[in-house]
């Protein structure tokens, strides 16, 4: 008995001890570089603001962020990273809402609810509807139109296969009836040069076709957002068009699963700040990029809701 009493006492104390590195190592946090994962290649949208986010999160915790472009595999790199990583804070990725729809659609090694820690969200992209400036088509309603009289003939360009841009098309065909003719690629400038090229006949984009509209190669028919951001004041939602569907793509910052609350809250802290930089702001007033912040707890809340959502999305429309 006294020889029990006595093991069960050195597990008490190695377990106080483990407690006590964790309490003081997030206590010091951070005391080292962190590393945010973003999970496309460099120079797109969401690597530059993804730069100037951490660029203002570094200077709000003293340490400097580094971001790691992981390309692949629709965006869940960095989901797929934080499997292995340690829960201490100092390696993070952006978490984009299609790692809710992969695993109804593929066999992923992650579940996005259980594996992750979601600390903030910071954006939310917007998508648009878009066709080159000497297109006969005016309007959303010319394009359903058009699609409807030419069943197949009508090609739209995405950055990928599965994305929340082939989403939203796909719930305008479930909506309307119309059978278009999609064509995935590795990225928005891709498809940016086929649209440009005459390659495809439509294209749907996130924020970086702005300069494109702005410079007027490009028509702006309908955004998938669910009020019109305002670097797209004068382009219809889907909505107001008369097609009830849109699609909301937040875009936040999660770690492994299992991260200290205290350091979770440091780095909510930190983004929050983050986003009030000048140099941040000037980057979403670049790209006309909405900022939509969610704090740990909130996002937390979203992820649940997301992941049970994305399942009916994608049986509805078929992409299964």
């Amino acid at each position: 008995m006294q020889r029990r009493a006595w093991m069960w006492g050195v597990v008490a104390m190695a377990a106080s001890l483990a407690a006590g590195a964790v309490h003081a190592q997030s206590e010091t946090f951070p005391n080292k570089p962190i590393t945010l994962i973003v999970p496309y290649g460099p120079g797109g949208v969401t690597d530059v603001i993804a730069r100037a986010l951490g660029l203002g999160m570094g200077k709000a915790l003293g340490q400097n962020v580094v971001v790691e472009n992981k390309a692949g595999a629709a965006g869940a790199m960095g989901v797929v990273d934080m499997l292995t990583a340690k829960p201490d804070g100092y390696r993070l990725t952006l978490a984009p809402v299609g790692i809710f729809r992969q695993p109804y659609i593929q066999k992923v090694a992650y579940d996005p609810v259980r594996d992750l820690t979601y600390i903030a969200t910071f954006m939310t992209y917007d998508f648009i509807l878009t066709v080159p400036s000497d297109s006969p088509i005016q309007t959303v309603q010319d394009y359903v139109a058009w699609a409807k009289k030419n069943p197949g003939q009508m090609s739209y360009g995405t950055p990928g296969k599965f994305t929340a841009n082939h989403v939203a098309m796909a719930l305008l065909e479930k909506k309307t009836g119309i059978t278009l003719n999609h064509a995935p690629f590795k990225g928005d400038a891709e498809a940016i040069n086929a649209l440009s090229g005459g390659h495809i006949t439509s294209a749907i984009f996130a924020n970086s076709i702005l300069p494109q509209v702005q410079a007027g190669k490009v028509r702006a028919l309908a955004t998938a957002a669910d009020r019109r951001p305002e670097a797209f004041a004068n382009v219809p939602t889907f909505r107001e068009a008369g097609y009830e569907f849109d699609v909301p793509s937040p875009l936040g910052i999660a770690g492994p699963k299992g991260m200290p609350l205290d350091v979770v809250k440091k780095l909510d802290q930190a983004i929050k700040t983050a986003m009030q930089d000048p140099a941040f702001q000037q980057v979403v007033r670049n790209y006309g990029i909405r900022t939509d912040y969610r704090d740990h707890q909130a996002y937390a809340a979203f992820a649940k809701q997301a992941f049970a959502q994305e399942k009916d999305i994608v049986q509805g429309i078929g992409l299964e």
